[in-house]
């Protein structure tokens, strides 16, 4: 036998394949079935990519699919995905959700009195995980025309933990909870007053800590509908940690939140453990994340096709792996390259005059709304530069950015606002536009999508591509934050104002897209003032900041921009946190409340620690 030949025979014991045709973009009546015409496999008379009149979309066989990858080129609508995965793999399968459709390889294992952190991209299988864990999901382990038994599937486990796990299950024996990922749902589902629900659920007799560590005292009155998003993910936690349950999984708790309703957050749902409790979470908010976990499982694989979960890691192992994109256990690379936080230089005025900066300025000014007003200090900024405005909710950094936009009038008429040409990104991103991406883009920035530099820089790492063809209105939260950055950046504005550009995104988007930022305004040589609440993302951004101090919804001083190190120190002091670095990635990490380290940095006044 030729050696090429036993090459592809060796390749072909050792992978399995992969089809996934995606149910939204897939359109058999739209397409002339490029798929099917151009499969060799099907041309030698074989059926290995099936299309019927009545079918919804194409069907591939994965057994008699060659990988040739030529459906894949042809398709007019980026429908089809092949993948070549490693055969011991398929032993491994924990469930499919059909004919080429997601699957899941392995499962986290909790474990009772540690709080399991959960990690990786959207479309990964996190909520899959979650759902098996909780016993709403019944493994399929792969079969999903012949599902197995529950005998066959405890076999499947024999000799792990989650063998043990899942007799209690059967047994019922394991009550679970979940915490849902969108709380904006919440009020389609939940009907009534705040007060009256938590009282309700109150099994573990901890209302009242709940609602004074969740903030939720001043909401009491309220019905669920009239709640904001914070208010909603707050309560949502307190209902959840209300009840008694065996497992407690949360799904993204800290969406919504301020750094200091995080930290909260965090302590809340710490507060669960107990000897034979397991506590699993999901969080995309690494620094909040690593807060949290007692370990962690990462999950890596290819969204909305296959997922692969890791074995247990420490806290500190497991976020750097993901970081790192390489599995050390497995000797296996899932990223092609690595994710850091070395602070670059800060483009700050170099003595002697070597850079040339221009410098703006905005004037002392206060605006009264109601009961809350805000004085903000009188600064100034550069091009070139990013600002990151850090402060809890409902301190005025969205008014401040709507008074720079022009959009808000100080409280004196008089005072004199300079007039900036600005592009904004608003906090809430509400899809009302009639068409696809593509025309969105092209109505509102044409110039900028035509531009092969901003398609290097902006369109290309924040997978706009992928979106061009769907419909603004069907995009998922993570899907439209991506797009209204890409609209504020290709908007020719001095000043771009960009409101909480991490909601809704991965750990993994959230990095590329302050990366995009950061580029963008360097090169662009324009000023952003970005509010931010995921810390490792705000202090990746930022040149200098802007710190807000006083109380929320009552008043609040916006101090004038100062260096990353001193604003830090400022806000950090006045959460009663402290951070260090990193060695291996330079990420920011939370010290654990009177840890050594957290005593050694507040007795020295050092809450924000740039050196390790």
């Amino acid at each position: 036998m030729p050696p090429k030949n036993k090459k592809k025979e060796a390749d072909n014991e050792t992978l399995t394949r992969i089809a996934i045709v995606s149910a939204d973009r897939c359109k058999p009546k739209k397409c002339r079935q490029e798929c099917k015409k151009s499969c060799p496999v099907v041309k030698i008379g074989k059926l290995c990519i099936e299309v019927t009149p009545n079918s919804k979309t194409a069907w591939i066989s994965e057994e008699l699919c060659i990988g040739c990858g030529i459906c894949i080129k042809k398709c007019p609508f980026d429908a089809i995905i092949i993948i070549n995965l490693p055969k011991n793999l398929e032993k491994e399968t924990t469930h499919r959700y059909g004919p080429n459709s997601f699957k899941l390889h392995r499962l986290p294992v909790p474990r009772p009195g540690q709080v399991l952190g959960l990690v990786g991209t959207n479309g990964i299988g996190k909520s899959t995980a979650l759902k098996v864990l909780a016993g709403k999901l019944k493994p399929n382990l792969g079969r999903f025309e012949s599902p197995p038994d529950w005998q066959e599937i405890l076999g499947h486990f024999r000799g792990s933990e989650l063998q043990n796990y899942f007799t209690r299950i059967l047994e019922d024996d394991l009550h679970a909870t979940i915490k849902p990922q969108y709380v904006d749902h919440i009020p389609k589902a939940v009907r009534g007053n705040v007060g009256d629900i938590i009282e309700e659920k109150d099994a573990r007799g901890v209302k009242e800590m709940l609602l004074r560590d969740l903030d939720l005292e001043q909401v009491l009155d309220r019905d669920v509908e009239h709640l904001s998003g914070g208010e909603l993910q707050r309560f949502a936690i307190a209902v959840v940690a209300a009840q008694e349950a065996d497992v407690y999984m949360i799904d993204e708790p800290s969406s919504y939140l301020d750094v200091r309703q995080r930290l909260k957050a965090a302590q809340v749902i710490r507060s669960l453990l107990g000897p034979k409790k397991y506590v699993i979470v999901v969080e995309h908010d690494l620094a909040v994340l690593d807060y949290l976990s007692d370990f962690i499982c990462c999950l890596y694989g290819k969204p909305g096709a296959y997922g692969v979960v890791t074995m247990p890691f420490s806290v500190r192992e497991g976020i750097n792996i993901f970081l790192a994109g390489f599995v050390p256990t497995e000797n296996l690379r899932f990223r092609e390259e690595a994710l850091t936080f070395k602070v670059a230089e800060t483009t700050t005025e170099v003595e002697g005059g070597a850079k040339k900066f221009s410098r703006y300025a905005y004037p002392a000014m206060t605006r009264t709304q109601g009961s809350f007003t805000l004085n903000i200090e009188a600064g100034e900024f550069t091009d070139s530069e990013i600002l990151v405005m850090l402060g809890e909710n409902g301190t005025g950094k969205t008014t401040f950015i709507r008074m720079l936009h022009g959009s808000l009038k100080p409280d004196d008429e008089s005072t004199e606002v300079p007039e900036f040409k600005v592009s904004y990104k608003p906090q809430k991103i509400s899809p009302k536009f009639p068409g696809t991406v593509r025309e969105l883009l092209h109505k509102r920035i044409r110039e900028m999508y035509l531009n092969p530099q901003f398609g290097t820089d902006v369109l290309k790492p924040l997978n706009i591509e992928a979106l061009i063809d769907q419909q603004v209105q069907n995009l998922s939260g993570g899907e439209l934050q991506r797009v209204a950055i890409t609209l504020a950046l290709g908007t020719p504005a001095d000043i771009y104002l960009i409101d909480e550009p991490s909601a809704y995104l991965d750990s993994e988007q959230r990095i590329i897209a302050a990366k995009v930022i950061k580029r963008f305004i360097m090169h662009a040589k324009k000023t952003a003032f970005i509010v931010e609440h995921d810390f490792i993302m705000a202090a990746y951004l930022a040149d200098r900041v802007i710190v807000y101090e006083g109380t929320p919804s009552k008043d609040a001083t916006a101090r004038q921009p100062q260096s990353l190190l001193s604003g830090m120190n400022l806000f950090l002091k006045n959460l009663d946190i402290t951070f260090r670095r990193d060695p291996t990635n330079y990420r920011p990490r939370i010290n654990k409340m009177n840890s050594v380290k957290d005593q050694e940095q507040k007795h020295a006044g050092s809450y924000y620690y740039l050196d390790d």
